[in-house]
């Protein structure tokens, strides 16, 4: 008789239980950036939603931003680093291709042995890892997750690139996954579309920008984000509806049901027009962080659901709509209660 292998089982229901962020301390205004991509404070406005972003400085790191929402989002949820068993970070601007950042950040944390590691879904990352965590911790292989969220993508954009200069931004946002009383994190919604692959994406890849050294010494221009602004427009105007009513619809919701919908801040014209199609109630807030924090990708849905929470236009326990997509194109949703946080 072949052997049985053991199973574990973990909680029953999970929950959001703690949030911290990291804001850098730059404050940077629309002309500051419209100079070298011949535009203006209006034009910008219009096109995006956002007045001001942050930049960090070369002292504010991935690594550093993500130990300081960590340590906020730990005592939020009231749970201490041995009780945090692993830790996933949402990055896309870790420039190592390897180590991960994810276990330097649990060292710091002193989460000693803990599971770490990178994950890489643009800025869906954070969704994705919100549901991995969750379901981690209801099949019993982790206690806590600690989920990071977190960008510099100052070190990745040419700021000559009309398409995305004005966009990016840095910061960071963390989440404690742990046992709940009740349900807090619903059904994960997630999927990719490969053919979409160009439309958010690195220039050239390493082996093209070793064989342009080659070729042109220090003439060879270093691989930039670059993007698509239309197609990614387009793709998100008309297939996000339906990833997010499915969302609402596997947590036994609707979306009068719901107290808050934080989408991925993007694009102002985007988050206006998916709460428009989704005719959510007038008691509804609608997260709009992009005008003061600009698109920081994988970090945005933290920080967007702590100004939500900062502001008193939501509070601990609401029902709450995430939606996030990005390159792959990559998407994830999922209804959650909104956690506690540290001011």
């Amino acid at each position: 008789m072949a052997a049985r292998i053991a199973q574990t089982t973990g909680a029953e229901h999970t929950a959001i239980l703690g949030l911290g962020v990291y804001r850098p301390a730059r404050v940077v205004t629309n002309d500051e950036v419209a100079g070298p991509i011949n535009s203006s404070d209006e034009w910008i406005q219009t096109r995006s939603g956002i007045k001001t972003r942050r930049f960090a400085s070369d002292t504010e790191t991935v690594q550093s931003m993500s130990v300081a929402a960590a340590r906020d989002a730990m005592a939020a949820a009231g749970v201490a680093a041995d009780q945090v068993d692993c830790v996933i970070v949402a990055t896309s601007t870790h420039l190592l291709l390897t180590p991960a950042i994810g276990p330097r950040i649990a060292t710091d944390l002193d989460m000693t042995g803990a599971a770490a590691f990178d994950i890489s879904a643009g800025c869906a990352g954070f969704c994705h890892a919100v549901g991995m965590a969750s379901d981690l911790v209801r099949a019993g292989t982790s206690q806590h997750v600690l989920v990071i969220g977190v960008e510099k993508l100052t070190d990745t954009i040419d700021f000559t690139d009309r398409s995305t200069a004005f966009l990016f931004a840095d910061g960071a946002g963390a989440v404690i996954v742990g046992p709940a009383p009740e349900q807090g994190i619903g059904p994960t919604v997630w999927g990719s579309d490969g053919t979409q692959h160009h439309a958010i994406r690195q220039s050239k890849d390493w082996m093209e920008f070793f064989a342009e050294i080659e070729e042109r010494g220090t003439d060879a221009v270093r691989p930039y984000l670059t993007m698509e602004g239309t197609a990614v427009f387009r793709w998100a105007a008309h297939s996000l509806e339906k990833v997010c009513r499915e969302a609402i619809d596997r947590a036994g919701l609707t979306t009068d049901d719901l107290d808050a919908m934080i989408p991925h801040q993007a694009n102002g014209r985007i988050i206006e027009i998916m709460a428009r199609v989704l005719k959510l109630p007038e008691s509804c807030a609608l997260a709009n962080d992009i005008e003061e924090s600009g698109n920081t990708s994988a970090a945005s849905i933290p920080l967007a659901m702590e100004a939500l929470l900062r502001k008193g236009e939501s509070k601990p326990g609401d029902a709450a709509l995430l939606i996030a997509f990005g390159a792959g194109l990559s998407y994830a949703a999922q209804v959650v209660t909104m956690p506690a946080w540290k001011s």
